[in-house]
């Protein structure tokens, strides 16, 4: 009988989460350029908007930054949801993710944006990629062996400069490794934000269909087994 020994599950697998950076990049710079000027990904400057608004009394202009933060906080739900009743002999839950997600990427490919006339339009897309990021940030928080985020960049920063710090203290080899890590993880979030700068004006709303792409090969890279046989 053959035994077997286990393997870095391909949703924590460095390649996945490098991946799944450029995509959050992607997603930021799409939302910017393409969407009204926001960043979707993270709610801190939507909280502060929200805050400044509600100060001036603008209740309608409030609204607008308050829905995302609600989007953001029901894909934590909807995630959690999913991980507990997901799993199946055919499915992860973390494939489920990655399906509605390339759902909803194909849904904000056909939308139009402001400058056509369709301000409603950035609005939702930016509430649905609110909902993405958040589902994507909740489902991948460990990449090969390290706690991270996909979507933002601010936790990671922090936590490469803590282990190099940690390094030059203790001169612990596998501190400076995940320095490289955290650090290589916000490399590809700037390469996709690139990727999505030249896309976006050359294609418009429609470039964000090339984040399906990325999203399909986390999907299929996952459908690889986290076990293999002892030779």
């Amino acid at each position: 009988m053959k035994s077997y020994r286990t393997k870095e599950q391909m949703s924590e697998a460095f390649l996945t989460g490098a991946i799944l950076s450029v995509v959050g990049g992607y997603f930021d710079a799409y939302t910017y350029i393409a969407r009204g000027g926001v960043f979707a990904n993270a709610q801190t400057g939507n909280i502060v908007l929200l805050g400044v608004r509600l100060m001036e009394g603008d209740f309608l202009k409030a609204l607008t930054y308050f829905i995302p933060i609600v989007a953001f906080v029901l894909g934590i739900f909807v995630s959690e949801y999913v991980r507990k009743i997901g799993n199946s002999k055919h499915l992860h839950w973390r494939q489920i993710i990655m399906l509605i997600e390339l759902l909803i990427v194909i849904v904000v490919s056909l939308m139009p944006n402001g400058e056509k006339g369709f301000k409603t339009c950035d609005m939702i897309v930016n509430i649905l990629i609110s909902f993405v990021c958040s589902l994507q940030v909740q489902s991948f928080r460990k990449i090969h062996g390290i706690v991270c985020a996909t979507t933002m960049c601010t936790g990671n920063m922090r936590s490469a400069a803590e282990c190099l710090v940690h390094y030059t203290e203790s001169k612990d080899k596998k501190a400076l490794k995940n320095a490289v890590k955290y650090t290589a993880i916000n490399l590809f979030f700037i390469i996709g934000a690139i990727i999505s700068a030249f896309l976006t004006h050359l294609l418009g709303e429609v470039s964000v269909i090339f984040c399906g792409i990325g999203l399909l090969a986390v999907l299929i890279l996952m459908f690889i087994k986290p076990f293999e046989p002892v030779s």
